[in-house]
Formats: structure tokens, C-alpha cells, sequence
């Protein structure tokens, strides 16, 4: 039997993404307000170029098992692990994203796939030694989505 998990925000977002969609937040800016008894935690973050967020998708309601992306009939129906949709057994998003500006509790981010007033559940900097993929490999079917 797995043990529960019990995990609490960080801080949540702020910006104008009021209802899901799909395609492109490559514009996206996206304020990150850190809870004020973990501001300390940001120190140094500005020496970084990129960052990676960590959130708790707390729109999504229930889960699916096989899912096609998109609802889009051009795409295989793939396992909810082979996608990055998000009707997870545990809504978990990870999204990796630039970073504009540190002041205080807050940082400024550009591209993070997100809704407005969603917890953060973690940041991390972006480390090419750790994160880096060279030569990555995705199904054709991907490029068939709005992204």
C-alpha cells in the first residue's frame, strides 16, 4: 500500500489565463508570489536564465486512465503517462520557463502554461547537466496538437 502524500503550495500565480485552452504560452508572463516565510528561498534565483515550476493543476476534476489529446481524432488514443494532458491520477505539471525578473516574494516569468491563482508547488533552477536532453525523441503525433 502506497503511503499518502501531503503537499502544500509555495506560493501561486498571477496573470491573465482565466479558463484552460490549448496552444502556444510562449508569450505568457506569468508573476510567481512566493509565500513571504519563503522569500529567502528565491535568493540568487535572478542568476539563472530559466527556471522550472512545479504545480498543482487544481482545476482539473477526475482522472483518466487513456485519454487522446486534444479530443483530437488525427492523434492516437495513448495512457495519460504517454501525454502531457492534464487528467492525471495525481495533477502534476512541470513546465521549464524564463526567467524575467526577481523582486522580493515575487518572480516574473515568460512561457508557463498555467491559470491565474494556481499553487506552486515548487521552483527549481534550470541545470543543463540534470535537465538537458540531447537527441530527445517524441511520437509524430505529437506535432498534430495546438501547441
Amino acid at each position: 500500500m502506497m503511503k499518502e502524500i501531503k503537499l502544500k503550495p509555495v506560493g501561486f500565480v498571477k496573470n491573465s489565463e482565466l479558463e484552460p485552452r490549448f496552444g502556444s504560452f510562449a508569450n505568457e508572463i506569468t508573476e510567481i508570489v512566493v509565500d513571504e516565510r519563503f522569500t529567502d528561498g528565491l535568493n540568487s534565483i535572478e542568476d539563472y536564465s530559466h527556471v522550472i515550476i512545479v504545480f498543482w493543476m487544481d482545476k482539473v476534476e477526475g482522472h483518466v486512465i487513456t485519454h487522446q489529446p486534444q479530443g483530437n481524432p488525427e492523434v492516437p488514443i495513448v495512457g495519460i503517462f504517454a501525454c502531457r494532458c492534464p487528467q492525471r491520477p495525481n495533477p502534476i505539471a512541470v513546465t521549464t520557463v524564463e526567467l524575467i525578473e526577481h523582486n522580493g516574494n515575487k518572480i516574473k516569468v515568460k512561457g508557463l502554461d498555467i491559470l491565474d491563482g494556481t499553487p506552486v508547488i515548487d521552483i527549481k533552477p534550470y541545470w543543463p547537466i540534470y535537465d538537458e536532453v540531447k537527441g530527445g525523441i517524441i511520437p509524430g503525433w505529437v506535432n498534430k496538437l495546438d501547441l
